[in-house]
């Protein structure tokens, strides 16, 4: 039984991802939350704590496989690239350093399909730092999500162009059909999930980045 800690379970994939592992049974699944989540378990143990205090805990929990599903919107870090950078990308390191020095050889992380640290776009060019940063920690094995535009319960953190994306993406994604351009296409926040789930137990090593084609092919294995 490995020991599986999850940074933003309580999130749109994040909690999927918790029920999926919970309903598996077969590993140790610990989250690290700032407000209790409500979930329960066998197998599950959740701390709630300030983020500041986050890298000591993760430190403390020693977890074989680290996967973090963290993330927040434009409009809820206040359209602030500094209040986005401090969840997207400076809390995500400091998890997964933490969890690489307490000798985690595996990390599981979300990105976005297009993250690149040389392009213009702010969004994509802090993927893609937190790419290189999350490569350069030398975890034996780190898989790298890219899903498309996700699909999914998110309530009122949805922007409206979100919104509007994904009320138009059977049109878009049938647009998008054809390779390369299917990478782009939207995808079902629970298909995410299980693809990471099935990701855990593999120990193969090296660095690996799944955007949708893989992503689907992965969830189809656990169906």
């Amino acid at each position: 039984m490995a020991k599986l800690l999850i940074v933003g379970a309580t999130g749109l994939i994040g909690r999927q991802l918790v029920a999926r592992l919970l309903d598996e049974g077969v590993h140790e699944v610990v989250a690290l939350t700032r407000t209790p989540s409500g979930i329960s378990g066998a197998n599950y143990n959740e701390q709630v704590a300030p983020v500041e205090e986050w890298p000591a805990l993760v430190a403390a929990i020693q977890p074989d496989c680290i996967i973090s599903a963290l993330g927040t919107t434009w409009r809820l870090a206040g359209k602030s690239e500094e209040a986005f950078r401090a969840v997207d990308q400076h809390l995500v390191l400091a998890v997964m350093a933490a969890a690489r020095g307490a000798g985690a050889r595996h990390a599981i992380s979300v990105s976005s399909v297009g993250a690149d640290a040389s392009t213009r776009t702010f969004y994509l060019r802090v993927k893609g730092e937190v790419e290189q940063s999350l490569a350069a920690l030398g975890f034996d094995r780190l898989d790298l999500m890219r899903p498309g535009l996700l699909r999914g319960e998110r309530g009122s953190e949805r922007r409206v162009g979100e919104r509007l994306g994904i009320l138009l993406s059977p049109i878009t994604d049938a647009v998008m059909g054809f390779v390369p351009l299917r990478r782009y296409r939207s995808v079902d926040s629970a298909v995410v999930a299980a693809a990471m789930a099935t990701l855990v137990d593999r120990a193969s090593e090296g660095s690996f980045v799944h955007e949708n084609d893989d992503i689907a092919a992965l969830a189809k294995r656990i169906k």
